[in-house]
């Protein structure tokens, strides 16, 4: 019975072959793997995402701008934490993992200095929300059934491109001297 028969919250990114480190860096090893660090970092990417479409809008920023940005950096604080966490318990393995990968170039391009040019990329920050679809196995059942579909929409997108272009030809041969 897998993890996402019972309803329990897969570990992300873990191979299981591995065995937790000891001392210090087990410790650390079980606090990042702990169902309840996972959830918080989870329900933090989730809040941070709410946070970051709030500061789109004019009006709200008006309102509680300033709490929002202070809410921001401490929200990049405890991302790096998780991070730095992250890869001391697993060492460099950590990088083998796709997530954690992503998770590393979203949290580095946040700490990419900011002027006018890069504030675009430090808002794909908002791109870390995806990492729901791992944690959540309806989620991941959904995108492995869009995956499973993708080729059969290429054949249709093939055909319909085949069709357009006879009527095309036939168009502009009938009524294109007209």
């Amino acid at each position: 019975m897998s993890p996402s028969d019972t309803g329990a919250t897969p570990k992300l990114d873990i191979d299981p072959q591995s065995t937790p480190p000891s001392g210090i860096r087990g410790r650390v090893y079980r606090l990042v793997e702990h169902q309840t660090f996972q959830k918080s970092i989870m329900g933090l990417i989730v809040i941070n995402a709410f946070t970051l479409g709030m500061e789109t809008s004019p009006t709200v920023m008006g309102l509680i701008g300033p709490q929002l940005l202070v809410f921001d950096k401490i929200v990049i604080v405890v991302f790096c934490i998780e991070l730095l966490l992250r890869i001391y318990a697993h060492g460099l393995p950590f990088f083998r993992g796709a997530w954690n990968v992503f998770d590393f170039i979203i949290v580095a391009i946040t700490l990419a200095p900011s002027n006018e040019s890069l504030a675009v990329l430090r808002s794909l920050r908002i791109l870390r929300v995806l990492r729901l679809v791992s944690a959540i196995p309806r989620l991941r059942r959904i995108v492995g059934a869009l995956l499973h579909a993708v080729p059969g929409v290429g054949a249709i997108a093939a055909l319909l491109l085949l069709v357009f272009y006879v009527y095309a030809v036939i168009s502009t041969k009938l009524f294109g001297a007209a």
